[in-house]
Formats: C-alpha cells, sequence, structure tokens
C-alpha cells in the first residue's frame, strides 16, 4: 500500500511514482546505500552514504521488513529487479482473496 502513496505524514512512501502498483518499496528498503538512523520515537530518516542526503522517510513499520528475519526473506523476493511482475501478480491475487471473501 505504501507504493501507492498511502501513508500517514508521508512516511515509508519509497517510490518516485506514487500511485502505481511496484515493488519500489522493497527495492528503496534494501538499497544499501543508504544508512537509515532515528528521528523521533517512532521515525526514521535515511540518509545517502556518498552524498549525506536524506532521500527518505519511514516508521519502525516500514522498517520491520528489513529487520524481521522472515519478512526480509520476503522483502528480498520482491525486491530484486526481476520480481515485477511477480510482487504485481501477487498482490493482485491476495486482494482479490480477501475483497471476494465477503468479510468488507
Amino acid at each position: 500500500m505504501r507504493a501507492l502513496g498511502i501513508s500517514a505524514d508521508g512516511h515509508g512512501v519509497f517510490s518516485e511514482t506514487p500511485g502505481t502498483l511496484t515493488n519500489d518499496f522493497f527495492i528503496n528498503l534494501l538499497d544499501m546505500g543508504v544508512e537509515w538512523s532515528p528521528t523521533g520515537s517512532n521515525c526514521y530518516q535515511a540518509v545517502d552514504r556518498t552524498s549525506g542526503e536524506i532521500v527518505r522517510t519511514a516508521t519502525r513499520v516500514d522498517l520491520v521488513f528489513g529487520s524481521n528475519s522472515q519478512l526480509r526473506a520476503i522483502a528480498e523476493v520482491y525486491g530484486c529487479e526481476d520480481s515485477k511482475e511477480k510482487f504485481v501478480s501477487d498482490f493482485v491475487a491476495a486482494w482479490c482473496k480477501v475483497m471476494d471473501s465477503d468479510l468488507f
């Protein structure tokens, strides 16, 4: 949902094209060219290791996909350059499953 631009206070939108269903969130979450540092009790900023520029912000909820071993494994699958179609396909299948279950 972050790739679609759905966020509280703008944190966690790691995409250059918010509103488009892409795997940009996972690609940028796993970017080793940035260093995450806390800016508050629940906020973090990514600083480019080369330029020192702040490139994105996130919450603890966003960063759990990089720190929890099971979630990181999933993030690495979807964060690969060649998994764009897999991400969209899996997301749409999961979305349809939830919507078709008549719980909402």
